[in-house]
């Protein structure tokens, strides 16, 4: 993590894979298969399949149509940060 941009790429690395993972959950919860889900966000399954992974660092656009796809309303937003005690 000494590297210059190592913890930035690390922290998008890690945002990435946690909507990947609420995604898949949301998306196996209701029976949906990456192609089904593909289909109403108007993307492709290769997509929904790498967005899941956390492969990907998505464009806001991304996990916008996912949502609505999934019947879930996106919400952004910024949070102080906690101080590891």
């Amino acid at each position: 993590m000494s590297e210059p941009g190592a913890v930035e790429a690390f922290e998008a690395a890690r945002i990435a894979f946690e909507l990947g993972r609420s995604v898949r959950v949301r998306r196996e919860r209701r029976g949906r298969s990456r192609t089904r889900l593909a289909e109403a966000a108007g993307i492709t399954r290769s997509a929904v399949a790498r967005f899941e992974a956390g492969g990907t660092v998505p464009t806001i656009p991304v996990p916008e149509r996912l949502a609505h796809a999934l019947d879930l309303e996106p919400v952004g937003r910024l949070a102080p940060r906690t101080s590891a005690a």
